[in-house]
């Protein structure tokens, strides 16, 4: 994911959320609806989300120092973690605590229009942010399913805002359907009911990514394809014959570190073993410009030893399927 991509819908979903979230809070001041003042306080809480990520990205570009000697692409991840629990407490748990409090002391709304009003106007801002999204996502979607996309993208921002997003129409919808329904039946446990509901939905969108940046968090590996293309880039068929092991790593979204054992020939000379290594590590650049940290080490292909196996202390993170002895 490019991030001038992720930036751009960032923006896009804080202005809408800056003025979604002031529209929502008059509307709760001339009608009472507590769903209006759940959404006001979810769409306030977006918008802090929005700038948790920008600093994130801000933070994330600082140059690597002796003490984080690999950088801090990681700032990303940590503060997509935090939008998570913002999600979760100032997001989910508030907006039950209002629905529970609505539903036990109902009250007739009033002044109808201004709720209906600034939920429609809401649903229109947050259709634009999400279609921004949905946009900047498909740059780098490629073929995935948005499922996969949300699962195993290495740049949080993009699902974060999309999930966001998604919830928020979600949301909206469920407020309009509680406010409609207590208009109608002039019984305002129905607004309560439609706070419950949107407290509930901002909860599991929030348990979802707060699963998804926790692995990233640990750290994953480089995407499949990408793998393949890192594999085909070190063997060269001459100096080079095959990995006896290797690792990759995500330093950040955009940032990659591999390492790996390789095999060659035990006649190699120390100079000629070097230039393979350093015509090696071009490729691989070549064919996975993120890549940017690598280790190749050198060894003896042993038709034996191979025979028995990955040895589970070959290095950290246990055994790694064989890719080509």
């Amino acid at each position: 994911m490019s991030a001038s991509g992720g930036t751009k819908a960032i923006v896009a979903a804080l202005a809408a959320n800056l003025a979604i979230a002031v529209a929502k809070f008059v509307a709760f001041l001339f009608s009472g609806s507590s769903s209006m003042l759940a959404e006001s306080v979810h769409s306030l809480a977006d918008s802090g989300n929005q700038g948790l990520l920008l600093l994130g990205g801000k933070k994330a570009k600082r140059e690597a120092t002796p003490q984080h000697p690999f950088g801090y692409g990681r700032e990303r991840y940590i503060y997509a973690f935090l939008v998570s629990i913002v999600l979760f407490s100032v997001g989910g748990m508030f907006a039950i605590y209002e629905g529970y409090e609505k539903i036990k002391h109902p009250h007739e709304i009033e002044h109808w229009y201004w709720p209906v009003g600034v939920l429609v106007f809401a649903i229109i801002a947050e259709t634009f942010s999400f279609r921004t999204a949905i946009k900047e996502s498909n740059h780098t979607r490629g073929k995935q399913s948005w499922k996969d996309f949300v699962r195993h993208a290495k740049a949080p921002e993009l699902p974060v805002v999309l999930l966001e997003d998604l919830g928020a129409l979600v949301g909206l919808i469920l407020a309009l359907g509680g406010v409609g329904l207590a208009l109608a039946t002039g019984d305002g446990v129905w607004d309560g009911i439609g706070t419950l509901c949107i407290g509930v939905l901002l909860i599991v969108i929030a348990i979802v990514l707060a699963v998804e940046t926790k692995s990233l968090l640990l750290g994953e590996a480089a995407g499949i394809e990408a793998v393949h293309k890192i594999e085909a880039a070190i063997v060269d068929g001459d100096t080079v014959t095959g990995i006896i092991h290797m690792r990759t790593l995500h330093l950040g979204p955009e940032e990659l570190l591999v390492a790996a054992k390789i095999a060659v020939e035990h006649d190699d000379t120390a100079a000629e073993v070097a230039s393979a290594i350093d015509a090696a590590e071009a490729r691989i650049r070549e064919a996975v410009p993120i890549a940017r940290v690598i280790y190749l080490e050198p060894d003896i292909y042993n038709e034996s030893e191979a025979a028995k196996g990955a040895d589970p202390l070959a290095s950290p993170g246990g055994p790694a399927p064989a890719t080509e002895h």
